[in-house]
């Protein structure tokens, strides 16, 4: 909710050691962060014992993955209740999901996240003058701390008539008095969208 990164390499020292495993939930980074989108973990060079990613977000399908050893694999395999009552994943799905890591990996990958880093800025640096608190987030989260709940969603029925869709967040989900927008940005954003997204935020903040 912050779209803050965390220090996996100081959690990594510390997990080594004490002898604790490391399970690193990367949903936000695989795919959209990283050579070849190999995630958080890879750019701070590190390598957990259990890691998941999702599919639901940068590669755009859906259902998610555990990676880990085989022998952690066989654990889950025979004592994992939510796998073990699960349904198997549908052909078409892992096919669409091998479908879209090509393209993470590939140059047209590098061009989209390149793209993503490039709507961040461009928002990051249009909406510094606004008189709400914005994160300091560099992934495509983009928190605008509005900090009292009624002024939040008002501020949100206020873009939705502009055209402009945001999520409102409240507390218990975030702490007291930090109710946000919870700003999404994609490589699919054009620059027009970022622009328009900004004239309709300091249109509400006058």
């Amino acid at each position: 909710m912050d779209g803050d990164s965390a220090p996996l390499a100081e959690i990594a020292r510390i997990a080594d050691e004490t002898g604790a495993l490391l399970l690193v939930d990367d949903a936000h980074g695989a795919g959209a962060v990283g050579d070849a989108g190999r995630g958080s973990c890879a750019m701070q060079h590190i390598r957990p014992d259990i890691l998941v990613i999702t599919f639901g977000k940068a590669f755009g399908v859906s259902g998610a993955a555990v990676l880990c050893s085989t022998r952690l694999g066989d654990y889950f395999l025979q004592f994992a209740r939510h796998l073990i009552y699960s349904t198997a994943m549908p052909p078409a799905q892992a096919e669409a999901i091998s479908a879209a890591l090509a393209i993470v990996r590939s140059d047209e990958g590098n061009t989209l996240r390149a793209l993503l880093q490039a709507r961040i800025e461009h928002f990051r640096a249009g909406a510094a003058p606004l008189a709400w608190r914005l994160s300091p987030s560099v992934s495509a989260i983009q928190p605008l701390i509005v900090g009292d709940n009624h002024r939040t969603l008002a501020l949100s029925d206020a873009l939705r008539k502009k055209g402009v869709w945001t999520v409102p967040i409240r507390p218990p989900t975030v702490q007291s008095g930090s109710a946000r927008l919870r700003i999404t940005l994609s490589a699919a954003h054009t620059p027009a969208d970022i622009n328009m997204l900004l004239e309709a935020l300091h249109a509400c903040s006058r």
